[in-house]
C-alpha cells in the first residue's frame, strides 16, 4: 500500500467510525506498521467492531484509509491482552486506546492526532475521566508527549495480560 500524500490532500482527511469493511485496509496498515510481532487477526477486530463498548475511529486520506485507532470504554487498571476482545463493562471510567496505526507513507502529516482528538472529547462528554493504553515498540516517550504517565497495576492478572505484549510494555494513562 503506497499513499504518497501530498501537503494539498491533507484536505481531504476524514475521520469516521471504523467498520468491518475496512477490514482488509486495515489489516495492511498494522502490517505496515507492525510486521508479525504485533499483529491481530480480521477475526479479532471482527469481534471488536461488534462490542457494545467499540469506538474504534478510520483516517482517511484522499479517499484512502491510512490510518485507525481500536479503542473503547473500559474500566481504568483493566489491561487487554494481545488478541483479546472488547469487553464491555459496567459503569465504565476509561476510553482504553487498544491498538493505533498510520500507514508509514502518511507519517508526519499529524493524522494520530486526528484520530486521538475528537476520541478524547467525546471521551470526556461521555463521562469517562480517563484514558489508558498499553504502550509497546518503544511509544513511551510519544505517549508521554501527550500526557500519559505509567500507571500500576495491583491485580496479577492485568499484569498477565499486560505480559502478552512483552517484556518492554508499559500500561498507561492519564487524566482526561
Amino acid at each position: 500500500m503506497s499513499l504518497s500524500c501530498s501537503p494539498s490532500e491533507a484536505a481531504g482527511r476524514r475521520v469516521r467510525p471504523l467498520t468491518v469493511a475496512d477490514l482488509p485496509d486495515l489489516l495492511a496498515v498494522q502490517r505496515a506498521c507492525y510486521g508479525d510481532g504485533f499483529e491481530e487477526s480480521r477475526e479479532v477486530f471482527a469481534r471488536r467492531l461488534a462490542s457494545p463498548a467499540n469506538c474504534s475511529l478510520a483516517l482517511e486520506l484522499a479517499g484512502r484509509l491510512c490510518g485507525y485507532l481500536a479503542a473503547y470504554r473500559s474500566r481504568l487498571s483493566k489491561v487487554t491482552p494481545l488478541h483479546g476482545d472488547f469487553e464491555a463493562v459496567d459503569a465504565p471510567d476509561t476510553l482504553y486506546l487498544h491498538d493505533m496505526a498510520v500507514h508509514p507513507d502518511a507519517a508526519g502529516q499529524g493524522l494520530a492526532r486526528a484520530l486521538l482528538q475528537p476520541l478524547w472529547e467525546r471521551a470526556r462528554a461521555q463521562g469517562l475521566r480517563h484514558t489508558a493504553l498499553v504502550s509497546v515498540q518503544g511509544s513511551r516517550g510519544y505517549w508521554e508527549r501527550h500526557g500519559y504517565a505509567a500507571h500500576p497495576l495491583t491485580s496479577a492478572r492485568q499484569r498477565q495480560h499486560l505480559d502478552s505484549y512483552g517484556p518492554d510494555a508499559l500500561y498507561m494513562a492519564r487524566h482526561l
